[in-house]
Order: C-alpha cells, then sequence, then structure tokens
C-alpha cells in the first residue's frame, strides 16, 4: 500500500485542508496577536504600579489606582478575545477533521473491491474514526497553543530589549539549550506514534473480526487461541505507547528544568542592575515577569510538538487511505446504453487475483437475450468471479465484456449495474427499515408495491412479526436469521424488476419448502429476463437454458440438464453425487 512519506510531506498536505479555511485562521491569528500584546502589556503596568509605591510617604494613590483601573480593563478584555479565538480553533479544527472524514469514506466508495477484500475492516474503521479523533486533539492543541506560543517569545523578547538588553539577551544566549532539548526528544517521538497507531488499527480489526465470529470460534474452543492473539497485539501497543509516553513526557520537566536557570541567571543578572541604578525594582520586576513568560511558551511548544507527534502520525495513516488509488474512472464520454434486452457476451476474458496464480483463461460466453445462463463446478473454479467481472466489481486483464454490443468499459458503471439485480449468498442489511432495505433499488416505490414484492419473497409473513412490521428498524447485527436476511434481499430483487438477473447462491439459507415456493418466483421473474444462476443445489438450476460447467478458470462442459447427464461428464458425476442413490 502506498504510504504517505515524512512528517513534512504530511504536514503540507493537511495544510492543504487548513488553506480551506484561511478567513478563519487569519481571525485566530489576529485574535492571538491582540491576546499576546495585551498579556504582555500587563507586567509593564504592574511594574509602573510598583513604582508608584516606592517608598513610605511616598506613595501615589491617584497614579496606583488609574493604572489598577487600567488593569482590570486589559484584563477582562483579553479574556473576551481569548474566549473568541478559542472558538475559532475549534471550528477550524472540526472542520478540517470533517473534511479529511468526508474525503476517506468517499474514498471508500470509490476504492476498488480488491483493496477491500485484502484489508481488514477494522483497520479501515480505525483510521476514520479513531486516527482522525486523535489528529483533531493534537491540531486544536496547535492551534490553541502554538501561534500563542510563539507570538509570546517575540513579543517577551521586544519589550524585554526595551527595558534591559542585558537580561533579554542573556534569555536569548540560554534559549537553544531548551530547544535542542525539545528537537531531541521530538525525533524519537514520531517514530512510536505511528507504530501505536498501526497496533491500534490491528487490534480494532481483530476485536471486530472476533466479534463477528464469535459463535464459530465458541462452537471450535478457539477461545483460548484467539485470547493469545489478542494478548499479543496488546503487548504490542503496550510496548510501543510506553515507549511513546516515555520520550513525550520527558518534554515538560526537561525544558522546565532548562526554563528555571534562565530564570534564576535573569534574576541575578537583573537584581546587580538595580544596585547599580541601571533599572528600577518595577522594571526588575517587569523583566522577570517576562522571562518567565519567554520560557512558558516553550514548554507549551514542547508538549504541542509531543502531541503534535501524535496527530501526525494518525493524519498520515488517514491520508494513507485518501491517497490510495480508486478504481479506473468511467471514460470520459462513456457510451449509454438506453434499453437492455439481456445480450451479453465474453470475449477471449483471461483474469487472475494474482498475476502468478491464473484463474480464468481465455473466457468465450455467448448469451441471447432471455436466456437462463446457469453456472456450477466445485468451490474456487470461478464462478462468483465470473459474476464480479461481468459487473465491473474486478476488470479483466485480457478480453472483452460486451452488453448489448457495447464494451462494458465504454460505458459508466452505474448505466451498466443498472441493467443487473443481485442476490448474493452474503446479505446485507442496511440500518433502516424493513421497508427501506426493500426499496433500495426503487427508492420511490409505494408502499403496496413493496407489499408485493415482500409477498413474492415470500418475507411478507415474518415482517408482519417484527415489532413495528415494516417500519421496524433492522440492521446487519439484528435478530433476523440468515434465511430472513435473504429473503429481505430477494424481494429487494422482486420489487426493482432489473433487466437482467444475477443470482449468486441466492437461497443458500432458506428451508427447502421455501426454496421451493420462492423457485417459482424466480421463475415467473426470470421469464424473459436474461439471468445468470450460480448455484451448487443442482436442483434448482434443472429448468436452464444453458448451464456450465466450470473447473479450475475453464469451461469444461456445456448443455441442458438432460444433455449433460446423458453425456456422463463431470456434470453428471456433481450430480449423481447429490441425487443418486447410494
Amino acid at each position: 500500500m502506498k504510504r504517505t512519506g515524512n512528517e513534512k510531506e504530511i504536514m503540507r498536505k493537511v495544510l492543504r485542508y487548513i488553506r480551506k479555511h484561511l478567513l478563519l485562521v487569519s481571525l485566530s491569528i489576529l485574535f492571538a496577536a491582540f491576546v499576546v500584546g495585551l498579556t504582555l502589556y500587563l507586567p509593564i503596568l504592574q511594574g509602573r504600579a510598583i513604582d508608584k509605591i516606592v517608598d513610605k510617604g511616598q506613595v501615589d494613590l491617584t497614579g496606583l489606582i488609574s493604572i489598577l483601573a487600567i488593569i482590570c480593563g486589559t484584563t477582562l478584555l483579553t479574556a473576551l478575545l481569548q474566549w473568541l479565538q478559542n472558538i475559532i480553533n475549534n471550528r477550524i479544527t472540526y472542520r478540517v477533521v470533517k473534511t479529511l472524514r468526508d474525503d476517506a469514506f468517499r474514498k471508500i466508495q470509490t476504492l476498488p473491491l480488491s483493496y477491500l477484500d485484502a484489508h481488514p475492516a477494522g483497520d479501515i474503521v480505525s483510521r476514520v474514526i479513531a486516527d482522525a479523533d486523535q489528529f483533531s486533539d493534537g491540531l486544536l492543541m496547535g492551534f490553541t497553543q502554538l501561534f500563542s506560543g510563539v507570538l509570546t517569545i517575540l513579543g517577551t523578547l521586544v519589550f524585554m530589549f526595551s527595558i534591559s538588553w542585558q537580561v533579554a539577551l542573556l534569555v536569548v544566549v540560554l534559549t537553544p539549550v531548551s530547544l535542542f532539548v525539545a528537537k531531541y526528544i521530538a525525533e524519537h517521538t514520531y517514530k512510536h506514534f505511528r507504530k501505536q497507531s498501526e497496533i491500534r488499527g490491528q487490534q480494532t480489526a481483530l476485536i471486530d473480526e472476533m466479534i463477528a465470529g464469535q459463535k464459530v470460534v465458541q462452537a471450535y474452543s478457539q477461545q483460548d487461541a484467539v485470547q493469545e492473539r489478542f494478548d499479543a497485539i496488546n503487548q504490542d501497543l503496550q510496548k510501543s505507547s510506553l515507549k511513546a509516553v516515555f520520550f513525550s513526557s520527558l518534554t515538560n520537566p526537561v525544558t522546565r528544568f532548562v526554563n528555571a536557570l534562565v530564570y534564576a541567571a535573569s534574576g541575578t543578572l537583573g537584581a546587580f542592575l538595580v544596585i547599580k541604578g541601571q533599572i528600577s525594582v518595577g522594571q526588575l520586576s517587569s523583566v522577570l515577569s517576562y522571562a518567565n513568560q519567554y520560557s512558558k511558551p516553550f514548554n507549551e511548544i514542547s508538549s504541542v510538538v509531543t502531541e503534535l507527534q501524535n496527530a501526525i502520525a494518525c493524519a498520515g495513516r488517514l491520508l494513507d487511505l485518501i491517497d490510495l488509488d480508486s478504481e479506473k474512472a468511467d471514460p470520459a464520454s462513456p457510451a449509454v446504453v438506453e434499453s437492455f434486452t439481456g445480450k451479453v457476451d465474453m470475449n477471449g476474458v483471461s483474469f487472475s487475483y494474482l498475476p502468478e496464480r491464473p484463474l480464468i483463461q481465455d473466457f468465450n460466453l455467448h448469451v441471447k437475450p432471455g436466456q437462463k445462463i446457469a453456472i456450477v463446478g466445485p468451490t474456487g473454479c470461478g464462478k462468483t468471479t465470473l459474476i464480479n467481472l461481468l459487473m465491473r466489481f474486478y476488470d479483466v486483464n485480457q478480453g472483452d465484456i460486451l452488453v448489448e454490443d457495447t464494451s462494458i468499459y465504454d460505458m459508466g458503471r452505474d448505466n451498466l449495474r443498472s441493467g443487473f439485480g443481485m442476490v448474493l449468498q452474503d446479505t446485507w442489511i442496511k440500518e433502516a427499515s424493513a421497508k427501506e432495505n426493500i426499496s433500495m433499488g426503487r427508492p420511490g416505490a409505494t408502499d403496496q408495491e413493496i407489499i408485493a414484492a415482500a409477498k413474492a419473497a415470500h418475507a411478507d409473513e415474518f415482517i408482519r412479526r417484527l415489532p413495528q412490521g415494516y417500519d421496524t428498524i433492522l440492521h446487519d447485527s439484528s435478530d433476523l436469521s440468515q434465511g430472513q436476511k435473504q429473503l429481505l434481499c430477494i424481494a429487494r430483487v422482486m420489487l426493482s424488476l432489473p433487466p437482467m438477473l444475477i443470482l449468486d447462491e441466492a437461497t443458500s439459507s432458506i428451508d427447502t419448502r421455501t426454496e421451493l415456493l420462492i423457485q417459482q418466483s424466480f421463475d415467473s421473474l426470470t421469464k424473459g429476463r436474461t439471468s445468470f444462476v450460480v448455484a451448487h443445489r443442482l436442483s434448482t438450476i434443472r429448468t436452464a437454458d444453458l448451464i456450465l460447467v466450470m473447473k479450475d478458470g475453464n469451461i469444461i462442459e456445456t448443455g441442458t440438464h438432460e444433455t449433460l447427464l446423458q453425456a456422463g461428464g463431470f456434470y453428471s458425476q456433481l450430480y449423481n453425487s447429490q441425487f443418486a442413490e447410494s
């Protein structure tokens, strides 16, 4: 998988998202400048107030009250501006993260199925949810403290030089010590936070996998083995987290120690200057306040840098997902098939999931409108792969597929798939009402049409037994059986009435009696429609116009049910293994 490179490259990509909110960023910087300016003006006022009470009997009470009033007004204004700045920073952060999540989810919709088949769903979920949250925390801290910290450093230097260039120069000379320490720690932190995010994704993937398959795990008494896998990943996460936290936690105490040394040196030098009469006591107070404020941003920036290491690592994983290559784009001016009659041709099609393991080679098939094509063969022979190629879930390596004498690679995917209706062995129920689940293919269908489709699929009876009937909210982990979910999927096709049908083990989870009734509905539905039926139960495809018998990616036999039985070949062996008496 393509990985976003170093921290600079990640930051450059993140800045592209931040630039979209340039007005808010400008306001944030402006408010930060005002907050810092007003905050740094307070020590000047405090120094002046101290100089108003130099000695007994030398207190300028009128001037002191005037300065205290200005201090109160400045403090209130600073608090108001800081509140507004925080609101703006929150808005920038969550808008950026929202856009990133939108882009990531949009990318998932366009990723090739080959990527989704090869990567755990839990890891992808972890990137979009957990990593985005971690990134938002770091970004918010950056906006809240980074700008203010930099401006505070520059501002304090200006004010310190205006009062005492000697103390200011001492502070500047000692500053690189703190910067060196922070840089050294930051370099060792990023790689551990990156690894932490990756292991967290593995952990999420394992938890997702085990929750989905808990019945199987318990049925085969694999709890201990699964626990060992989880413990191993958890141990790795603990190690990487401890290393990341260890390096990041060094930053604050080490920089505070260095800053304390700077403050002590500034106080000592300032005291000598007061004794020599070069600065007043009030000015010394101001200088020490500035020396303290000058060191604080380094602590804050050090914390921000540490948090940003984690944020950048998480952003890198999210951007890796966003930067993945989407499936091959549709043609700029795609051919449009207005009406489908059901004519399909596969010419010299070759395909393999892995280059070193060929699957389908030089495959040819010509289907006339209205024909019912059954595809049978042992597991792994390429039956479902043919369906994936026909629907352009995967693209052929060689050859071409034509629908209505038009190459599917000259058509738009939406146009191609609008001609087909699919019922798969693997069911999928979205979190919506039973009514909405059935009407996925025809969102504008009336209640009467939805109920008629459910009756045709023999799903009406169990739907009416649900707590709110057709308005009951369902989801993929609901209490419906696998067979009931499959009936809902069949009802979708019954409602949409597509020109062509694909039935991939469409009744595999349904009892024999219901299967016979649905088979009658399918026979009625497929009449006059081209249909492709993948089946292991050979009893369901006796009426097919053409049966393709596949083995190792090739068609080894073709014909009707009767002619293939008479031929006594591979199909006959498959059929007799299911139905012949021992």
